[in-house]
Formats: C-alpha cells, structure tokens, sequence
C-alpha cells in the first residue's frame, strides 16, 4: 500500500524502448565511417537461468551493445572484456512491476535500491497515481536517463483529480468520464502500459464501477492493460476480487492485481481460495495475473484503514485494532503534527499519551487530517503488519505471480531495498518454498510477460541485455523498518542495456536505461 493523491510532479502488446534504432547501409560516398563497433563483454563460468523457468545449464553469454548476441560455448574474441562468473548465477534483469521511483529518479538516477538488488526495469505510475502528462515525464527521463530503464501506466485517480478537482467524493458524471476517457487516450499515445487504480484512495475511493470499466475499455482500444490497488485488501476484499475480474471481462484486456495480500485475520488461511478463484477467472477468458512483495507488513497512511472516511467512528478503529493490524503492529514512518511519534508503535504512542489505542488512533488521524488540510500533503504514514508467513508463500508459488517492490528510491519500508534478495535468500534457500529457477523466471520472464514487454526478460540472443549476476548461496536481505537502507549481499553485477550499471555493492555511475514505451 503506496500512494499519493493526485501526483502531478513537476520535478500482452508490445513495449518497445524508445531510443532503440535501426541502422542502414549509408550510400552517401561522403559520409564517415561507420564507428568502431563497442568492446563486446563475454560472461563465462556462469549458471545461466534464462527466465523461461528452465533448469540452469553452464553458458557464456555474449553482449554486444545493448543486446545479447550469443549465449552458448564459443570461446571469447580477442578484445573482449571477459567478466568470470564461475559458481555464480547470471539472470535476466528482474523487472519490479509496481515500483514507485517515478517520485525520486531525477534526484536519484543511480537508482541504488533498484540496482543493488538486481531490478534493471521499474514500472510506475502505480495505485492510480502518475505523472501528467506522461510525454513530458518521458522526455526529461530521455534527456536525463536513470541507471534502469522505466515504464509507465497512467493513472486514475491523477486523471480523476483532474476532471473532479475538490469535488471528488462522488461518482462522474458521464460528461466527466468522458473527458477522463480523452485524457486517458492521451497518455496512451504517449505510451502508457496502461491505466492503474488505487481504489482503496482518495479519490479512486469514490468511483463507480462502470467509471473504472469504461476507461479500461479507452486502454484496451489501445492495446493496453489495467494494474490495481483493488478496492479493497481486507474487509470487503472478496467484492474487490471479483470486481477487478470483471473489469478484465467487460473491458476485455489483461488485468493484474497488485501487491496482493490476505491482510485481514478473518482472510488469513485462504490463499486457496483466492488462487482458485483467479484461476476459475483464467479458465473462463480473464487473463488476470498478479504481484507481490515477500513481506507481512505494508506501508500506507493510517487513513486507508477508514474505507468509509469516517475517522470518527470507533467502532470502526477497534475493527481494525483487533482484524487489520494490532496497536503494536502499526509503526509511523511519517507524522508531521508530531515528529516524536515517528518510529513508535501505535501501543507506544497511546502508552506515552497515557490514553488507549482506539482513542490514540481517532485522535492521530484527527491531527494529520487537520494538517493536511492545511499544507496539501500527506504528514503520515505508517507501516502495519497485517499478513502471515503461510499464505505469503502459497501466494508467492502461484505460476502466475511475479513479484515487486511496492517501494521508493529512498523509502521507509525494507521492500525498496530488499524484496528480491529476500526471496532469493529467505524463500528459496532457507524455505525452500520456491525454486530458484521459478523465481528468476516470476522476477524476469513471467513479469516481462504480464506487462508486455517483449525485448527483455529473457536470456535470449537479440534480447536487450538486461542481467544480473548473483550468488544463489549468499544472496540475502539486510535493509529493515529501523534500517530500510541497508544493501543486499550476494548481488556481484548488473547490466542495463549492456551496460554495468553496480558492481562491488555500489553503482557505477552509469545512466543507460530507457523509456519503455507501449507501441500501438
């Protein structure tokens, strides 16, 4: 859980990177020489696991510019940079499908969260909320390129703010879902992924149904897909579920939930019926997938916990006290009204206030509205621990699961810099929940798929040569909510386009990634 109202930031289908170009013989006697071609790079001695979920085999990898161009037995040329990967594995580059970097890469292009962990592809504009309009996003990253390469969907609730203004907390008009349909159809032509919704927020919140189908419908005219922040990830999470199966069924086009999670007691135990509820969706034409993050606990404002905004309401504070998340279980990462609340537990806070939780709680929210109000920001949020190790790993093993981050280039959740180690080292090697060939394939291929890119996710020859190279016996996890920062372990190197782009557990400095556009 991540969002922002209305972020207007001034600072399967086909998703091509734009600066790719296709050359030709000149017929101009005057023209110069061709460049020399670049240095090849050849990675040898490796596993290589290629993303299709395939057992790993011993290969050499070839990169020349910014695509694979062999993978097999041949020995290096003379010239090339040849990078010993023995007793290591190489990978795809993992795609994070829900990522929110989109806030902070221009003032952190390194992207070391997202490097550091072997993520060479974030894909935001996530929970309903992008930047507006997206061609102008997707320029300045092409004159200011980040180390990893970046997709966009457009979102709802920034497209909604924008026809609703103030007046939000209302089902549109048609007139108005008409003008969010025209706004829409602009962000895909600019090469949106597609439309995302945060509909637990402000003001996704407020929308009908048949508002959200028709503008799936506008992203399925151009070939584009839907991701949601569903309405709802505990108390009406069934009706939420079913919904986002419908908007793939009417609007006709891939739908994907995200971040998914059983994150209600009364739910926990139910991984199987979800699974079997998605898979019944499949069975009948609904190509609905899904992501996670391997974690019990999320990262939102307090506020979300209110699906009817009545903050007032105790009887609606206890529920979530004793089903969502308990008083010792919701840690501020962010509370402006009073900053000494931050690192503190709910039971904390209400203990240092010398009153009880549901009162504690009311009263929190009460400032931060009021603060709010006044600045135009969010002045809160807060971790909540909510979910269970067993239904995480029945939901991480499903075949058409990829994964995420949910995070931020610099954020208080250990997801921004730890979610992909963390599988790698706690769920395949110590759990043994998954294995390591299926993990690569739900971080690379499979998320490749789901999103619908069609150049990378895949060790393949002509492929974009997006890798990462890995130790699969030490790779682990460090960051944690009181240090979210920390590095990973056991991640050696990662390419972007063919480019090294973090080596020896720090960035390099170097900037190729690209905008991934939706071509149509």
């Amino acid at each position: 859980m991540s969002w922002i109202r209305g972020i207007v930031l001034p600072a399967g289908l086909l998703v091509t990177a734009v600066l790719s170009l296709a050359a030709g013989a000149s017929t101009d006697d005057s023209a110069p020489p061709p460049a020399a071609p670049s240095r090849a790079t050849v990675i040898v001695g490796a596993t290589v696991l290629d993303g299709t979920g395939s057992h790993g085999r011993r290969a050499s990898v070839r990169i020349e510019g910014d695509r694979i161009a062999t993978v097999g037995r041949a020995a290096p040329a003379p010239g090339d940079e040849i990078v010993d990967g023995s007793g290591l594995v190489l990978a795809p580059g993992f795609i994070d499908t829900h990522s929110h970097g989109d806030g902070q890469i221009f003032d952190i292009p390194d992207a070391l969260a997202d490097t550091s962990q072997g993520i060479t592809t974030i894909v935001v504009g996530q929970d309903g909320s992008s930047y507006a309009p997206l061609e102008r996003f997707f320029r300045r990253l092409e004159r200011h390129p980040a180390a990893v390469n970046v997709a966009s969907y457009a979102g709802h609730g920034t497209i909604r703010d924008k026809v609703l203004g103030d007046d939000f907390r209302r089902h549109a008009t048609p007139a108005e879902i008409d003008k969010m349909q025209r706004l829409l159809e602009k962000e895909m032509r600019a090469g949106a992924v597609g439309l995302s919704s945060g509909l637990e927020y402000d003001p996704g919140i407020y929308s009908a149904p048949e508002e959200v189908v028709a503008l799936a419908k506008t992203a399925a005219s151009f070939g584009g897909r839907y991701i949601s922040h569903i309405r709802s990830e505990d108390r009406y999470f069934w009706k939420a579920i079913d919904e986002i199966i419908q908007i793939g069924r009417e609007a006709k086009l891939p739908v994907q939930i995200s971040h998914t999670k059983l994150a209600m007691r009364s739910n926990w135990g139910q991984g199987g019926r979800l699974l079997a509820r998605l898979e019944q969706a499949r069975a009948s034409g609904v190509d609905i997938t899904a992501d996670m993050y391997p974690y019990l606990y999320w990262e939102s404002t307090l506020t979300v916990l209110f699906p009817e905004r009545d903050f007032e309401d105790r009887d609606a504070a206890a529920l979530v006290l004793r089903e969502i998340s308990a008083p010792d279980g919701l840690l501020m990462t962010q509370f402006d009204p009073e900053p000494s609340y931050v690192g503190k537990t709910l039971a904390q806070i209400a203990a240092r206030r010398g009153s009880d939780p549901v009162t504690t709680l009311i009263d929190m929210i009460r400032l931060s509205e009021a603060a709010r109000a006044e600045t135009g920001q969010e002045v809160e949020s807060v971790i909540g621990t909510s979910m269970q190790e067993p239904d995480v790993e029945r939901l991480m093993a499903w075949h058409w699961m990829n994964f995420c981050t949910d995070g931020y280039l610099e954020g208080a959740h250990p997801r921004g810099f730890g979610s992909y180690p963390r599988i790698l080292g706690h769920y395949v090697r110590q759990r043994k929940v998954i294995t390591l060939a299926d993990v690569v394939r739900k971080a690379s291929g499979l998320a490749a798929a789901n999103m619908g890119f069609t150049d990378r996710g895949l060790i393949q020859p002509g492929l974009r040569a997006d890798l990462v190279l890995f130790d699969a016996a030490t790779v682990r996890d460090r960051a944690t909510p009181t240090d979210p920062h920390a590095l990973s372990e056991g991640i050696r190197k990662v390419w972007v386009n063919g480019v090294l782009v973090y080596t020896g557990g720090r960035a390099t400095g170097a900037h190729p990634g690209r905008v991934l556009r939706r071509a149509y």
